[in-house]
C-alpha cells in the first residue's frame, strides 16, 4: 500500500513520513501488518472511476427519484412516526442562521435566544405531560425510554426492570441494550388482548424491581388502563418508578401521565413538527417529577437573573460526565437534539392548547371512520375490541405482507407487517390515521383495500 493510495488525504508524502518515523514505522506497509493476512483487501477496491459534479447531481437525482414518500404515496405508517402535517412557521424559524446548526453549543457560547429556545419547549413538555421538570430533550424516543430505566436504576438502587411487550418492540431492544452494560436484569410483561396482561404485571412484582415501563397508547395504539397498572404497583408495596412512554398529540385529548402518578414520562418527539425524514433525526421527550431532578440524564435550562435585575436563561444542571466526576454522572449522554426540540417549540407555541386538541381529536375521529370502513370487508375484523387513539390493528384472512404489497401497487402505503415484531401475529395490520388524511383519501383507501381483499380471497377459493 503506498502513500499514492491516500492522496485523498490532505497531508504531503513528507508529511506522512514524518508521522510514521515519528510512531517508529517505516512505511504504510508495516504500520498495516499487524492485521492478519487474510482480513486484508487484495489490490484496489472495486469502485468506479471519479465522476464531474454535473455527472454526480444527475446520479443523485435518478436515486433520489426511487424513494416513494408520503409526498406522492398515500400514507397509513406509523408505530413510532407519522405523516402529520408541520406548519410554514416550523421550518422557517428552524432554518433561521441563529438556529440552523449541527453542533449543540454548551455553555461558554451559548446565546440567549438557543438557551430560551429550550427553556421554552421544557415549559411546553411540563404543561403537556403534567409533570414539574422536563429536560432539553434526548436523542429520540427508544434512548429516552432507555435512560428512563437506568435512572429507575439508579433512584432505587434495584436491579430489575419490568417493560411491557406493548411497548414498541424498537424501544425494548434499546431499554435491553443500555441496561446489558450496567448488568441489568429485563423481564417482559406479556400482552393480553392487545394490552398489558395485569395479573402477570401483579405477579412479576417484587422488592428487585426498580421500574415499570409502560406504553400509552401502545405499539398497536391502544389506551392503556394506566390508572389500574399504578394501582397493582402501589398495593404490592413496591418502592418501584412508574414510567408512562406516550404519543405527545394524544395529550391534547387524553389525561396526562402526571394524573396517573407517573414518575418519569418519556415519548417520541417526531410527531411535534418534525418531518419522517426516513426515520430521523428525531428528538426524546423527557420529563419527571421534582424529587428526582438530581438523577435525571441529559441537559436543564433555567430561568434567572442577572446583576442588572434583567431576566436571563443559563443551564442550571448538567449531570454529564464532561461536567461532573464520572462516578456521579447520571448518563453518558451529553448533547440534545436541540434543532429538533426547536421544531416542536415553534409547532406547540403556533397551533397552541385549542390546535393540540383540534388535531388529536381530528386523528381519532379518522382513525375510527377508516376502521369501521375496513373491518366492514369481508375476511377483515379489529384485532382488539379496545379503545384506541390514531393507530388500530386489523385482523386479515391471509398474510399482512401480501396485503401491503398489493397495496403499494395502488399507490398506497396501508401499514406495519406485525409478523415481523410479534411472533404469530403474521395475520395483522397496523393501520395509523393522522389528521392530514382526507375524507377522500380515506374512502380511496377502503376502496382499494376492499378490491385486492376480493382478489385475494377469490383467488385463495380457486
Amino acid at each position: 500500500m503506498s502513500s499514492s493510495n491516500l492522496n485523498y488525504i490532505g497531508n504531503t508524502p513528507e508529511e506522512q513520513q514524518e508521522m510514521l518515523r515519528a510512531i517508529g514505522v517505516e512505511s504504510l506497509d508495516e504500520l498495516l501488518s499487524v492485521i492478519p493476512e487474510q482480513l486484508r483487501i487484495e489490490g484496489l477496491l472495486d469502485i468506479p472511476e471519479s465522476i464531474s459534479e454535473i455527472e454526480m447531481r444527475a446520479l443523485a437525482a435518478t436515486l433520489t427519484d426511487r424513494n416513494r414518500s408520503a409526498g406522492d404515496t398515500l400514507s397509513f405508517l406509523g408505530g413510532g412516526a407519522y405523516d402529520h402535517y408541520i406548519p410554514t412557521i416550523v421550518e422557517f424559524l428552524m432554518y433561521r442562521s441563529e438556529f440552523y446548526t449541527a453542533y449543540t453549543p454548551y455553555q461558554p457560547e451559548v446565546s440567549q435566544g438557543t438557551l430560551q429556545a429550550m427553556y421554552e419547549y421544557q415549559s411546553m413538555i411540563c404543561e403537556l405531560t403534567g409533570m414539574d421538570i422536563a429536560n432539553a430533550s434526548l436523542y429520540d424516543g427508544g434512548s429516552a425510554l432507555g435512560e428512563s430505566a437506568l435512572m429507575a436504576a439508579r433512584i432505587k438502587d434495584k436491579e430489575r426492570i419490568l417493560i411491557s411487550e406493548t411497548v414498541s418492540p424498537h424501544h425494548r431492544e434499546i431499554v435491553r441494550t443500555y441496561c446489558s452494560g450496567q448488568d441489568l436484569k429485563v423481564q417482559t410483561i406479556p400482552l393480553r388482548e392487545g394490552v398489558t396482561d395485569t395479573m402477570a404485571l401483579e405477579e412479576m412484582l417484587s422488592d428487585d424491581v426498580a421500574g415499570v415501563l409502560i406504553q400509552s397508547p401502545n405499539y398497536f395504539g391502544i389506551i392503556e388502563p394506566l390508572a389500574e397498572y399504578q394501582n397493582r404497583v402501589s398495593s404490592a408495596g413496591q418502592d418501584s418508578i412508574f414510567v408512562v412512554a406516550t404519543h405527545p398529540v394524544s395529550l391534547g385529548i387524553l389525561q396526562p401521565p402526571s394524573e396517573f402518578d407517573a414518575d418519569i414520562v418519556v415519548a417520541e418527539g417526531q410527531m411535534l413538527g418534525n418531518r419522517q425524514s426516513f426515520g430521523g433525526p428525531y428528538l426524546g421527550v423527557f420529563a419527571l417529577k421534582e424529587e428526582f431532578v438530581r438523577k435525571m440524564p441529559g441537559r436543564l435550562v433555567g430561568a434567572s437573573v442577572d446583576s442588572k435585575g434583567e431576566r436571563g436563561f443559563v443551564l442550571v444542571l448538567k449531570t454529564r460526565e464532561q461536567d461532573i466526576r464520572r462516578e456521579r454522572a447520571t448518563s453518558n449522554i451529553c448533547t440534545n437534539q436541540g434543532l429538533n426540540a426547536l421544531a416542536a417549540a415553534v409547532y406547540m407555541s403556533s397551533v397552541g392548547k385549542e390546535g393540540i386538541r383540534d388535531v388529536a381529536n381530528l386523528c381519532v375521529q379518522k382513525a375510527h371512520y377508516l376502521a369501521e370502513r375496513l373491518s366492514d370487508i369481508e375476511g377483515v375484523s379489529l384485532a382488539f375490541n379496545r379503545p384506541f387513539f390514531n393507530e388500530f390493528v386489523l385482523d386479515l384472512p391471509v398474510p399482512a405482507d401480501r396485503v401491503i404489497d398489493s397495496m403499494l401497487e395502488e399507490d398506497i402505503f396501508i401499514g406495519i407487517d406485525l409478523g415481523k415484531k410479534y411472533q404469530g401475529y403474521e395475520k395483522k395490520l397496523l393501520v395509523a390515521v393522522t389528521e392530514k388524511r382526507t375524507r377522500e383519501e380515506l374512502d380511496r383507501c377502503s376502496e382499494a383495500f376492499g378490491e385486492v381483499m376480493s382478489n385475494m380471497l377469490t383467488s385463495s377459493a380457486v
